[in-house]
């Protein structure tokens, strides 16, 4: 298809070749271009199971996972396994405070109790060894789709979908847990048109919406296969195709599913969805999106939207006491530690991965939070900064002293793991250590990255709609941030606490911005007539009007 338009912008060529897309076809997103589910290891094994699961009436149970990624991937093989002729489906979340992660032998004996003749693990499975030891000796057959790194060893299940298997050569290792269960539901399809059964009639696109949230909400790597799915859920939705969960999480967000972007699942949905899974049951999550009637699905929202509010409050708590722990720490010291380690006995064990990464964004370091679980273990959760690889670490630690940790997992940039309280101080001097070792001084400071300074043009309706174009956004994939100085027309507080500004550019061009939970202290103020900022472009739909407003991102006052 050849490079990019000629008559395309030139600012708009230089923020796609940053992110490596400098030809035409880049920007395809159709499904057609979406590599085959048989480059997935084991896909079409674990299809012609299930299959065989629905044709003689098997019972079969998803156990799931209590994150967005683990509800979208419950809710979509459900439903879809149901359209295709499954009469006997149910599910199993594990609770996130009594259960832990994963297929555990307690999951699978509430499987066994629900009848179930077929486990399909969804977003977990891949590390759950004494799951699958449970299932096989209760003569399960046990299916793993999952996305997550694999370890040393493998569990023995019948069979085990997921890039990051040594085995698999898929061309995508970013593929979300609900991605790898869309390629699986593909396989049972083929496999079902090869027998001529009914199941190969299911329109699998009417699903897609499901996909694209679980994706974004995971925050995976939007790479080729990833933008397609991402894309092709949100163009469903704008055009009026959206399951009535989907719909009634918008309408409780206040999201015009007509505009919709991939950033709204981000910041408004996903949370919602989590929020169930983290202070209650994830079970409210996967029943909204698995409602079938408006009215029921409207209930389940405004549930979730109720659970989000109380999530918000304890997280603002934990935060507050998490930046006064911090700060102590570099009252005490020159400068903060490399990484920072820390606990409260307050802490709720459902918000701490929140709080790492608002901690770790505040104060640029890799940082794990703390919390008493229910078993008495401590339950950490971790994130990262670029240059350190959490669970690679968690991994060194547990080399150097094998009794530290009872367990952990996760990815590069978030992790979790359980140890005994006894061992924390000894747990944070060595993972100090080792993140000592392994980052650079530079790694330490924050970069703020901008594609560039933008000329007057460029804050049009017009040329916004033409970036909008070009996503969707996200991870791996950033949302374009432009940096230039601004003379401050107009400073006032919105909601409690954002700035609310009217600025203006050096050639007169006057533009609306906010600012976002701005440092009340110092915020407005009238005295600062010029301000460097770092910002988004996006459009603001108000009383039937559209004008451009900046989202400003970095805000540094110049006398």
């Amino acid at each position: 298809m050849g490079r990019l338009p000629t008559d395309m912008p030139e600012i708009l060529r230089q923020i796609l070749a940053r992110r490596g897309v400098t030809e035409q076809q880049h920007l395809d997103l159709r499904v057609q271009h979406l590599p085959h589910f048989a480059q997935l290891h084991d896909c079409e094994k674990a299809a012609e199971r299930i299959l065989e699961a629905i044709i003689a009436q098997q019972g079969i149970c998803i156990c799931g996972d209590f994150d967005a990624d683990g509800a979208t991937s419950t809710a979509l093989m459900i439903s879809v396994l149901k359209a295709m002729g499954a009469q006997r489906v149910s599910y199993c979340v594990p609770n996130r405070f009594s259960d832990g992660y994963g297929l555990s032998p307690n999951v699978v004996k509430a499987a066994e109790q629900q009848g179930a003749d077929l486990l399909i693990t969804v977003d977990s499975g891949i590390s759950c060894h004494a799951g699958v030891l449970a299932a096989n000796a209760a003569g399960l057959d046990v299916i793993v789709t999952d996305h997550h790194l694999a370890g040393a060893e493998l569990p023995p299940a019948y069979a085990i979908v997921n890039p990051n298997q040594p085995a698999c050569a898929f061309p995508s290792k970013s593929i979300a847990g609900v991605g790898v269960a869309f390629y699986v539901l593909l396989g049972i399809r083929a496999a079902a048109r090869a027998r001529q059964h009914r199941a190969a009639d299911v329109n699998l696109a009417q699903w897609l919406d499901l996909v694209a949230l679980g994706t974004v909400a995971d925050v995976v790597k939007l790479d080729g296969v990833n933008r397609i799915l991402v894309q092709q859920g949100l163009q469903r939705i704008r055009n009026g195709y959206c399951r009535p969960g989907i719909q009634a999480l918008l309408t409780v967000t206040q999201r015009d599913a007509a505009r919709i972007q991939a950033s709204d699942f981000g910041f408004a949905l996903a949370p919602r969805i989590n929020a169930a899974g983290r202070l209650d049951d994830m079970g409210l999550g996967i029943e909204c999106l698995l409602s079938e009637s408006d009215q029921q699905a409207e209930q389940f929202a405004q549930q979730l939207n109720e659970l989000n509010g109380q999530r918000r409050e304890i997280e603002s708590e934990m935060r507050e006491s998490a930046a006064q722990y911090v700060t102590q720490l570099k009252l005490d010291s020159v400068e903060l530690p490399a990484l920072l380690v820390l606990h409260e006995e307050s802490w709720h064990q459902g918000v701490i991965g929140i709080v790492a990464g608002r901690v770790k964004e505040q104060f640029h370091r890799p940082t794990i939070t703390f919390a008493r679980g229910d078993d008495g273990l401590l339950k950490g959760s971790a994130r990262s900064i670029p240059g350190l690889h959490m669970r690679d670490l968690l991994e060194r630690v547990h080399s150097l002293e094998p009794d530290l940790i009872t367990r952990f997992g996760g990815h590069a940039m978030a992790a979790g793991l359980s140890l005994p309280e006894a061992h924390l101080p000894r747990f944070r001097e060595c993972a100090e250590q080792v993140a000592r070792e392994w980052l650079v001084e530079e790694d330490l400071k924050r970069q703020i990255w901008s594609d560039g300074e933008l000329d007057g043009s460029c804050f049009s309706v017009p040329f916004v709609e033409q970036l909008e174009r070009l996503g969707p956004w996200g991870q791996g994939f950033p949302e374009p941030a432009f940096d230039g100085v601004f003379s401050l027309v107009q400073q006032r507080i919105v909601g409690a606490k954002h700035l609310k500004l009217v600025l203006q550019t050096n050639d007169g061009i006057t533009v609306d911005a906010i600012a976002f939970n701005v440092d009340l202290t110092r915020w407005p103020n009238l005295a600062i007539q010029q301000a460097k900022l770092v910002y988004k472009l996006q459009l603001n739909h108000f009383r039937g009007r559209t004008n451009v407003q900046l989202l400003v991102e970095h805000l540094e006052p110049l006398r």
